[in-house]
């Protein structure tokens, strides 16, 4: 199965590492949120339908499933399947208004 990742979801890799590398001033927690990352993608790649679907009355976002980052649970990954890619959406700490962001209406 091939994976893709939105633009958004490589902006958001971006600033939660940013986060942790400059805000906390732990490079050592951003490499390892980089890698946890990406080991959860390829384990999401061998089993994607492990995540559990995204409740909404959006229909827009019916097949939509998240997994949490390995290691960083406040994380997850969203996710959609389309035949044989697993396009990556989104990766999110749950503090932020996951709803408002996944409907269009992005929060920054």
């Amino acid at each position: 199965m091939k994976v893709s990742y939105r633009q958004a979801a490589r902006d958001d890799l971006i600033r939660q590492f940013r986060y942790y590398l400059v805000v906390q001033d732990r490079p050592d927690v951003a490499v390892r949120f980089r890698e946890a990352v990406r080991r959860t993608v390829a384990a999401l790649r061998a089993r994607p339908l492990v995540g559990a679907r995204y409740q909404s009355d959006n229909p827009r976002l019916v097949n939509l499933r998240s997994w949490p980052v390995e290691n960083f649970e406040a994380n997850r990954i969203y996710y959609l399947l389309e035949s044989d890619v697993l396009e990556v959406i989104r990766i999110l700490h749950g503090s932020r208004d996951i709803q408002r962001i996944l409907t269009g209406n992005q929060e920054k």
